[in-house]
């Protein structure tokens, strides 16, 4: 129970903490931009409001990957055409591809870096500025393909441990279930032994009774039918157990038993 308890519980945290992480990582590279920006000369009205727009976006890459891709490209756009910024500026932009390469939009990542680019040429951005930005839009694309593979190993190794653990667990449940067959046996033949003697001796006890012509005891006879009967359902248990073996698991044999 408390191991559901903790699994129903854990991916409600797992998602606060991430949205947290990603939360705080737009305000960061939004913040950095900002810093930038004054450094150079300034941040206007609307050179904050399209930095904003571009930066805060990126908290919401892991569940809209393209839309957050097309706006952070469009606002830093905007803003490098308004402002004309330095590179750092582009910041955005790079952590969209980064991210929308790594869900798997490799092609639409590499058309926004692209177009980007563009705009930046439109701009009046130097040709040496321009070729270091592709640079870095390229290493965005590779390093997003990188950790989607690098995810995909961790989960495909995190599965075989799981179903390596649970083989482990049936395995182990089989030989439990196996010993307590075997268990279960041992003392039905030792009780099957006992209460045969018994009836035994009690049949004996009874027939030489009758054979001197005296009033055979009540808990005699008592004792005679009660361990015949006992007799006859042990030896029901055990044919429903060797019926039952070759398709039944140890385990649910023992509890018919």
């Amino acid at each position: 129970m408390e191991g559901d308890r903790r699994r129903r519980t854990g991916p409600v945290g797992a998602d606060r903490k991430a949205l947290i992480g990603d939360v705080t990582l737009a305000v960061v590279i939004g913040a950095l931009v900002v810093a930038a920006a004054v450094a150079d000369g300034g941040v206007t009205a609307l050179d904050a409001v399209l930095i904003a727009a571009g930066s805060l976006t990126l908290a919401a890459y892991r569940r809209a990957p393209r839309t957050v891709l097309a706006l952070a490209t469009a606002c830093t756009a905007g803003y490098v055409l308004h402002a004309e910024p330095g590179a750092l500026a582009a910041l955005p932009v790079l952590a969209a591809v980064h991210t929308a390469s790594r869900a798997g939009h490799r092609l639409l990542a590499a058309l926004a870096g692209a177009a980007f680019l563009v705009v930046c040429g439109v701009a009046g951005r130097p040709l040496e500025s321009c070729l270091l930005l592709a640079g870095w839009f390229l290493c965005a694309v590779v390093t997003g393909l990188a950790d989607k593979n690098w995810q995909a190993y961790l989960r495909q190794t995190e599965q075989r441990a799981l179903e390596a653990e649970r083989t482990r667990e049936e395995a182990a449940l089989r030989r439990a279930g196996e010993e307590r067959l075997r268990i279960a046996r041992e003392l039905h033949d030792s009780l099957t032994h006992s209460i045969s003697i018994v009836k035994l001796q009690a049949g004996v006890a009874v027939h030489l009774a009758r054979k001197r012509g005296e009033e055979v005891p009540p808990a005699l006879l008592a004792i005679q039918e009660a361990s015949g009967e006992a007799m006859r359902e042990l030896r029901s248990t055990l044919d429903v157990l060797r019926a039952d073996e070759p398709t039944g698991s140890p385990a649910l044999l023992v509890e018919r038993a």
